[in-house]
């Protein structure tokens, strides 16, 4: 469990980070200061923070925020309106809102039951259980050589991506190239369990085996990196590849010996959604990393 201790410290430092910006009421710190904090890639912090923490980076400033407010209910007599202005609401009706759907109490019921009280705030200072696996996780480390591939960039849905592959496969066929396409690949520029959908963006593309002539815009070359990968086989609905990726930082990342390299994951679509049942379409997950410790 060596390697484990190495990843853990990383997310208590981010945790503390957003814990100080909490209780100051400053700023909270964004994405890519977070990453900076756990010296992780800006690709790869999100997914890792999550799978190995249960919960986004939102919810935990959720969490914190609220917590601190059951600590002052809990050990002083300020107002409930000083107490939700301290811990970052609003005003108090945004506090007592949220404790009616997080809690379903009201500040004067937890301040009535100080060991229900209690218990609440031992139960928000940790953060949610990690991802847990309902099978046994099979990763396969594997070397991949640089490839490019023919991309469009989608912003929206992800269960809208299949519009965006179209209009790829209907540039291939205007080309008379349907014949030489080998490889769907999907490149995610976020996790659509935590965006909205306007602020989505997935690179979509394939791999062909013959000469390309120019491409019109919005259509690119685009370069995968190869290299060393993780490579973990996702059978199910598409929709949950991102689940599919969790165990795989949470589980097997910490106790591989390996780092996380500073470039994107991507997908392998194996199977035709449009010809092959939701529940057995097949996935490989290819997620980039540095070489293992000695």
């Amino acid at each position: 469990m060596k390697a484990q201790a190495s990843h853990l410290p990383k997310l208590d430092r981010v945790i503390a980070c957003l814990q100080q910006a909490v209780a100051s009421g400053g700023l909270l710190p964004d994405l890519e200061a977070l990453a900076a904090v756990a010296h992780y890639s800006p690709y790869h912090f999100h997914r890792v923070y999550r799978a190995m923490t249960g919960e986004t980076v939102g919810r935990t400033v959720q969490r914190l925020r609220l917590l601190k407010a059951l600590q002052r209910l809990h050990e002083s007599d300020a107002s409930v309106t000083e107490i939700a202005l301290l811990a970052g609401y609003d005003t108090p009706q945004a506090l007592s809102r949220v404790l009616r759907e997080t809690l379903d109490a009201s500040p004067t019921e937890l301040r009535a039951d100080p060991a229900l009280l209690a218990r609440y705030v031992q139960q928000l200072s940790r953060p949610a259980a990690s991802a847990k696996q309902s099978a046994p996780l099979s990763v396969e480390v594997v070397t991949l050589e640089p490839f490019e591939v023919v991309a469009l960039r989608a912003q929206g849905a992800f269960d809208d991506l299949d519009g965006s592959f179209g209009e790829l496969f209907g540039w291939a066929a205007e080309q008379g190239l349907v014949e030489h396409l080998q490889q769907l690949i999907g490149i995610p520029l976020g996790d659509h369990r935590e965006l909205p959908a306007e602020e989505l963006l997935f690179d979509c593309a394939v791999t062909l085996d013959a000469a390309l002539p120019a491409l019109p815009t919005p259509l690119r070359m685009l370069r995968i990196e190869g290299g060393l990968m993780a490579r973990v086989r996702h059978v199910g609905s598409y929709s949950l590849l991102e689940d599919a990726t969790d165990p795989l930082l949470a589980q097997w990342l910490p106790t591989s010996g390996h780092g996380l390299r500073d470039a994107p994951l991507h997908y392998i679509f194996l199977d035709d959604p449009e010809q092959t049942p939701e529940a057995i379409l097949r996935a490989d997950v290819y997620v980039p990393l540095t070489a293992a410790e000695g």
